[in-house]
């Protein structure tokens, strides 16, 4: 005899659905590069248990929802975006909790003798905005990001006074690089609509990471972390993820040589990581 089961859990929707929008204002264009999953919770057990699809939004059908919104939305932050599908998803039979994340590829306009060309874009390295809508009988919530924003200071950073036990060999060090690949994602208060703060917030981490006098990677992420909360009172918390990449100073002394904090080598594996969440105080 087979022994009972349930179904405990399910969600589905389409994912990595890709929409690129050229916004044309007059002779200057605007591209809008993205990748968005559409996931739905509900009443879906019967599609599950017992094949039967009437509740079953196909994940098709999603896809060109995506499509059909962006031709009449003008995509101006991706978070607004979101927020009207997970409003059109969130009002569907069986449907009870939508999630919609999206993650924006940023083009900027290709410079040229005399200024930007009009119609010509450079991809701007990895970096990517983030977003992420959950809606559900509760209300709809927003949190927004970057991730893989690179950077890297050649002063004002140290390491020291850390303990050592018979398996320490790193020295301590009072002028170090720091290289990391910021990973960030803040929550806003529910209601906001001001989503053009996270162009603030951004430009508030890379200020506090270039000026703070490091004495570790958490040391500026605390730092950077109650510089973007600062930099814009509608979100209540961040988080951030800032994998150390680390730049070994190379030994010359074999050939006869100094290094002056001068070369080093760049090590991809294994890395630090470093990650912490930062929200404002209650008071």
């Amino acid at each position: 005899m087979a022994e009972a089961s349930v179904l405990s859990w399910n969600r589905y929707g389409k994912s990595r659905i890709r929409l690129v929008k050229v916004r044309r204002a007059g002779s200057r264009h605007e591209v809008v590069d993205l990748t968005l999953n559409v996931q739905l919770e509900g009443a879906f057990e019967a599609v599950y248990t017992e094949g039967d699809n009437a509740s079953c939004l196909a994940t098709d059908t999603m896809k060109n929802t995506v499509y059909a919104f962006a031709r009449q939305d003008p995509l101006e932050h991706v978070e607004a975006f979101a927020l009207r599908l997970a409003d059109h998803f969130i009002g569907k039979p069986a449907v009870s909790s939508v999630r919609i994340s999206a993650s924006e590829d940023r083009w900027d306009p290709l410079g040229v003798a005399g200024g930007a060309e009009p119609h010509t874009f450079v991809k701007s390295g990895g970096e990517q905005w983030t977003a992420e809508i959950t809606h559900d009988r509760d209300g709809a919530h927003v949190v927004s990001g970057l991730t893989n924003l690179v950077v890297m200071k050649t002063a004002d950073s140290a390491f020291a006074g850390f303990p050592r036990d018979e398996y320490t060999t790193l020295p301590e060090t009072e002028d170090r690089i720091m290289a990391t690949a910021i990973t960030a994602s803040w929550r806003y208060r529910d209601g906001t609509t001001a989503f053009a703060a996270r162009g603030a917030i951004r430009s508030a981490l890379l200020a506090s990471f270039a000026a703070h006098k490091s004495r570790s990677v958490q040391h500026t992420l605390h730092a950077m972390g109650e510089a973007a909360l600062a930099a814009c009172p509608d979100a209540t918390e961040i988080t951030l993820a800032m994998p150390n990449r680390h730049h070994l100073l190379v030994d010359l002394s074999p050939f006869g040589l100094d290094n002056p904090n001068e070369i080093f080598v760049a090590t991809d594996q294994p890395f630090g990581l470093i990650e912490a969440t930062v929200k404002r105080a209650i008071v």
